[in-house]
């Protein structure tokens, strides 16, 4: 036994931990749980949980079905909300077959196999992720069918008596209790929408780091008798809710995206990561865009970006060069604006990951950067510029995914076929439904 596990079990005996709570996701990134005694823990570090896996998303076959759950030591916490009487723990785990080998179909499993593919050529992948969502007066509609906001604040307001104000207190010191390191908060552009940034970390715990953020996010929000949402676009008139992420390369102690005196102080590595990204970042939407309101968001304005381009510091550019401040060689990062908040993020920084490494593989050229805002343009300018679209539903999503040669090599023929069964179907459902919006455009003409 290592020492990981010997403290976890130290720590469950010393802290009276009555249920430590097994965590994974299914293929679209839904959390799973199931509760252990703690006299079972020893022998799950040792042989894993059985399950049925064919009962879980995108997990395995019904011919194939016992699966087992590995807890990783590594992410034992005490969960907070759960309170110091009869005290909860979680821990994420690992998915392995019978024989005890690691499951392709484990989203967990897909990021993990990537970031041995970074390590491989020599690099460690970093990401700091902005995360955004509403804060509702409750789950069910007003009178008027959209949800109802807790206030009417704007970017940055300070709301007085503000009932975010007190939720992103709470919020932020229980995730700091779970080992998550808060960055900055603050009240965002909507009606109630909020955004917390998670301090940078390696690809795989800030993976983690988020299900436990969404999980603590919903916890506090109900504690104070409203709730939130990390749907990609609640409401028609406001901005959608993002998950800005930023990515950096290292060498053991350099920043690979680094080269003092280049243009933006961007080194060849980072213009070739950023190349490979917009080269297939059409093949990969369907994953950082998932559900079919993530186009709401996409092509809803706001400050979405919608089209294959990249800037320095342009907030409408796809993948953006933050400023460089002299100084701070190691902070040299880019950012990816695509993502939204409902996304699986195993899967998302599987993808994007994979894409910088192949345009670092291939040698890809970079395209020039966008200069203006490319929202403002023309159709034909920005095919000029070869600003060409992202797909504009979840159906051409799917439909550029099927023709990818690479997202089947990222992500494994297995969650390959099973995320896009699922996304079909999500397709075939929406495309059955009669929306309020025909109802009220066609009912009293037609």
């Amino acid at each position: 036994m290592d020492r990981q596990q010997e403290f976890v079990l130290r720590t469950i005996e010393e802290r009276d931990v009555r249920f430590v709570r097994l965590w994974f996701t299914d293929v679209v990134g839904s959390l799973k749980s199931v509760a252990l005694a703690p006299a079972e823990v020893e022998g799950a570090f040792e042989e894993g949980l059985g399950f049925d896996g064919s009962s879980i998303e995108g997990l395995a076959r019904v011919f194939e079905s016992d699966m087992l759950a590995q807890p990783d030591p590594a992410t034992f916490q005490i969960l907070p909300w759960r309170g110091e009487t009869e005290a909860t723990s979680r821990m994420f785990c690992d998915i392995l077959t019978p024989d005890g080998e690691p499951s392709s179909a484990d989203p967990r499993n897909v990021l993990k196999r990537n970031l041995a593919k970074a390590a491989d050529m020599g690099f460690t992948c970093y990401t700091h992720p902005e995360i955004e969502f509403y804060l509702l007066k409750s789950q069910h509609p007003g009178p008027d069918g959209s949800p109802v906001p807790v206030d009417e604040g704007g970017y940055f307001d300070h709301v007085p008596g503000g009932v975010a104000q007190d939720f992103r207190r709470t919020a932020v010191t229980m995730l700091e209790s779970v080992g998550i390191s808060v960055e900055f908060s603050h009240h965002e552009a909507g009606p109630g929408q909020n955004e917390i940034d998670l301090r940078y970390a390696d690809a795989l715990q800030t993976a983690d780091n988020i299900m436990t953020f969404r999980t603590v996010i919903k916890e506090v929000a109900l504690q104070q008798g409203t709730y939130a949402t990390f749907m990609p676009k609640p409401f028609t008139a406001h901005p959608g809710s993002g998950m800005h992420t930023h990515f950096s390369l290292f060498e053991g102690d350099t920043n690979a995206f680094y080269e003092a005196g280049a243009e933006f102080q961007l080194s060849g590595t980072a213009r070739q990561f950023m190349a490979g990204i917009l080269k297939h970042a059409p093949e990969f939407t369907a994953v950082t865009n998932q559900f079919v309101n993530s186009y709401k968001r996409l092509w809803g304005g706001g400050e979405a970006p919608s089209y294959l381009s990249w800037g320095h510091n342009n907030r409408s550019a796809l993948v953006r060069v933050p400023l460089y401040k002299p100084g701070k060689g190691q902070s040299a990062r880019i950012e990816y604006r695509g993502i939204d908040s409902a996304a699986n993020p195993y899967l998302a920084y599987a993808v994007l990951l994979g894409a910088g490494l192949k345009g670092i593989e291939e040698g890809y050229q970079l395209p020039a950067a966008a200069e203006d805002d490319i929202w403002s343009l023309s159709s034909a300018e920005r095919r000029a510029m070869g600003h060409d679209p992202l797909p504009a539903s979840l159906h051409e999503a799917i439909r550029t995914m099927e023709d990818s040669e690479l997202m089947p090599q990222i992500l494994g023929e297995q969650v390959f076929e099973h995320f896009l069964r699922n996304k079909r179907a999500e397709w075939q459902d929406y495309r059955l439904q009669v929306t309020p919006y025909e109802l009220q455009r066609n009912l009293g003409i037609l």
